[in-house]
């Protein structure tokens, strides 16, 4: 599908004027967003329209896949690039450009650094109501199981504990949006990857941010170790493992060093059941649970899949990988 990237040129043609080497491209979108030329070195480029904190982890994690594909150097295009996600791209090895002309590029003899640039800013716009709150969590429970695509509106709106009139109007504008095609005899989502690389985001930018309930630390450490003997099903599904344990739990082949937990009880009971304690710099986080779950100790497959790639840490990355491919063959 043609995606609009334009920004690629523009970028390209700042940095041009601001360090006077010309830069060669070469559209090629059967493999890459495009090629650059720069000193006889040739650069295969990823691009997107934005790096922001909500979708950094996302971005260096399909970074991290695409340097595991080619051998050729990387640089990132994007209309926008956060300073900490300038920071980020430096640290993990990866050129990068920004429309303002800023740009990090260092391989072989060729080595350009230019910050300081402005952009030029650009007014917003209205925000889709299928990518708000109810939205999101509308989109998850469509997306973790495919039959819940086929419940009615009644039973999505129950299930998902939002109103009826949310999930007729998200409905609505996913059709208008070409994610959704309602038949005679079912629904049928479309264009699945885009739309779940576009939920990531919005789970990062509205909801994360709202169930994010404290830090915590093992009130002794050896339990970090001995995590999976924790009975959490002593709460009957009160408290669930995300992220990096739930990830082990379904590959057996990663050791939880940060550890995700969701819940709605209350942080005493949390604390007391896991021997916990509040801490600022912790390596757990407790989360409010946002949906209605049968599993007594994991969080569903697509929220260990969104845990892992946000951290955009290498190895949880992979591990995301083998998730997608084993579990939610239904987005693919």
């Amino acid at each position: 599908m043609y995606r609009n990237n334009d920004f690629i040129y523009q970028a390209v043609a700042n940095l041009e004027s601001v360090i006077n080497i010309p830069i060669d491209i070469e559209t090629s979108r059967a493999k890459y967003d495009a090629i650059l030329n720069i000193k006889n070195m040739q650069f295969v480029v990823e691009a997107k329209s934005a790096m922001r904190a909500s979708n950094q982890g996302l971005i260096l994690s399909q970074l991290e896949e695409l340097r595991n594909n080619t051998s050729k150097p990387i640089i990132f295009i994007a209309d926008y690039i956060s300073k900490e996600g300038a920071s980020q791209l430096k640290e993990r090895g990866f050129n990068y450009i920004d429309t303002a002309g800023n740009a990090f590029i260092s391989k072989d003899d060729v080595m350009i650094y230019v910050e300081g640039q402005k952009r030029a800013s650009k007014h917003k716009t209205n925000q889709s109501r299928a990518f708000q709150e109810a939205g999101v969590k509308i989109i998850f429970h469509l997306l973790s199981e495919p039959e819940n695509l086929q419940h009615s509106y009644r039973t999505i709106a129950q299930k998902v504990g939002v109103s009826l009139g949310s999930v007729s109007n998200v409905m609505a504008e996913l059709e208008e949006l070409n994610y959704l095609i309602k038949t005679k005899d079912k629904r049928v989502l479309k264009n699945k990857e885009e739309l779940l690389e576009r939920w990531l985001v919005e789970f990062n930018t509205v909801l994360k941010p709202r169930i994010i309930r404290s830090k915590m630390k093992f009130i002794d450490p050896d339990m970090a170790q001995n995590w999976r003997n924790m009975l959490l099903n002593q709460k009957q599904g009160e408290i669930l493992w995300g992220g990096e344990p739930a990830g082990a739990m379904l590959t057996n082949n990663l050791r939880p060093q940060v550890f995700t937990i969701y819940s709605n009880l209350e942080l005493p009971e949390i604390a007391k059941t896991l021997r916990l304690v509040p801490d600022k710099t912790g390596n757990v986080e407790v989360c409010q649970k946002f949906w209605k779950n049968n599993d007594a100790t994991k969080v569903p497959a697509l929220l260990v899949y969104t845990d892992l790639v946000n951290s955009g840490y290498g190895r949880n990355v992979e591990i995301a990988n083998q998730i997608f491919e084993n579990e939610l063959q239904h987005i693919q």
